[in-house]
């Protein structure tokens, strides 16, 4: 009898510790999204109110219950609790009951787990604070590495990718793709366009599922992301009436960053020479890889687009804000509104648009390559159906 045939009976209630399990990780998380941005320490002091900073009590602190039971608020000062807290433990905790359901009793389960709460607590702090922890990617690109030497030396593991070299070249393609955006908007606008922070977590995903992950994940974030800002746009103008914004001025030089250009530099000398490696070897990957490229070239047009798009909206946006004043008694005092961070004014975060995608292609990697294989491959239409 195999492992799989005998918890076969207790498979709802290993689903049901997944959830409790992915639960009580969640309210860990919710503390590192908001400690990690103040650089306070995750570890002390134990968890209390944000507002009264009262310490919280073991029974008032049971995820997703305990904010039901106390009706929003907190016991001592009465203030409302946000339902931040509730929906971080409760994504986590589906999430890795959906991990358990996917995958079973393999390696590929604890892995996977901890990954979908590290991609939940960059989508939340991408979203509160704009910012997406190096404490998450950083030691994810090297977890990712580690996990593909697990691949290669165990078997039926169900990892994503099972060869250090994949692992590589999957870190190597995010950082190009994402550096490579950013020097395209900083050339085009003079203004910084990806944040260094997409760039890591382009690679930890990329150290997981390997090239094509990057390309896949890229793909779905680029789609949904761009559908989303594309409307935010059009719901901005809405408000602003028939109002002409001003031309805003162009910086004379462009905002270079080194450290991008470095990362550029060295990505495309790696994924050169394993281009060249490859046409040697003449290994049937080649043609894959050019279907990839084919599509990553488009998605990276269509992402260009929408990243200029965004990127002169909100620009203009900001110049007009800092031109705003307030009379003081007999004093002008000028007020600058970036210190108050908006989604209106600020850039639109794509680091949750790039976790959401991962999180879909650990779940659906064979599926979303079946389907694009299938429409590579797709037959001619039938005659008479198109001119």
């Amino acid at each position: 009898m195999t492992l799989a045939q005998a918890i076969e009976p207790l498979h709802t209630f290993f689903m049901i510790v997944s959830f409790v399990l992915g639960a009580m990780v969640g309210s860990f998380c919710n503390v590192c999204i908001c400690r990690w941005p103040a650089g306070e320490s995750v570890i002390s002091p134990r968890s209390r109110c944000p507002k009264c900073k009262n310490a919280i009590a073991w029974y008032d602190n049971l995820p997703i219950i305990s904010w039901l039971l106390l009706g929003a608020k907190c016991r001592h000062c009465g203030l409302p609790i946000s339902w931040q807290y509730p929906l971080v433990e409760a994504v986590t905790g589906v999430l890795f009951l959906c991990v358990y359901w996917r995958f079973g009793f393999v390696i590929a389960t604890p892995v996977y787990m901890a990954l979908s709460a590290a991609l939940v607590i960059v989508a939340f702090q991408d979203l509160t604070d704009w910012t997406i922890p190096n404490e998450i990617t950083l030691p994810g690109i090297i977890a990712g590495l580690a996990v593909a030497l697990l691949g290669m030396a165990t078997t039926n593991s169900m990892l994503r990718v099972l060869n250090p070299m994949d692992a590589l070249d999957g870190i190597a393609l995010g950082c190009f793709v994402i550096c490579l955006m950013d020097s395209v908007v900083v050339l085009l606008l003079k203004k910084p366009g990806m944040g260094f922070g997409d760039v890591k977590l382009l690679a930890m995903l990329g150290a997981f599922f390997g090239w094509r992950g990057v390309f896949g994940s890229l793909l779905i974030a680029s789609f949904t992301g761009g559908f989303i800002g594309i409307l935010l746009i059009l719901i901005f103008r809405a408000k602003q009436g028939e109002e002409e914004p001003e031309k805003p001025k162009t910086p004379k030089q462009p905002p270079v960053d080194p450290l991008s250009n470095i990362v550029l530099g060295a990505s495309a000398a790696y994924l050169f020479a394993r281009i060249l490696f490859f046409a040697q070897t003449k290994d049937p990957i080649i043609e894959e890889l050019y279907w990839y490229i084919i599509t990553g070239a488009g998605c990276l047009a269509l992402f260009a687009w929408i990243i200029v798009l965004l990127s002169w909206n909100i620009y203009t946006q900001q110049q007009k804000r800092k031109r705003r004043t307030t009379q003081t008694g007999d004093a002008i005092q000028e007020i600058d509104e970036d210190e108050f961070i908006t989604i209106e004014g600020h850039y639109l975060p794509f680091g949750p648009y790039l976790a959401l995608s991962g999180l879909l292609f650990m779940f659906f990697e064979p599926e979303l390559i079946g389907l694009y294989n299938r429409l590579l491959h797709a037959p001619p239409p039938m005659p008479g159906l198109f001119p």
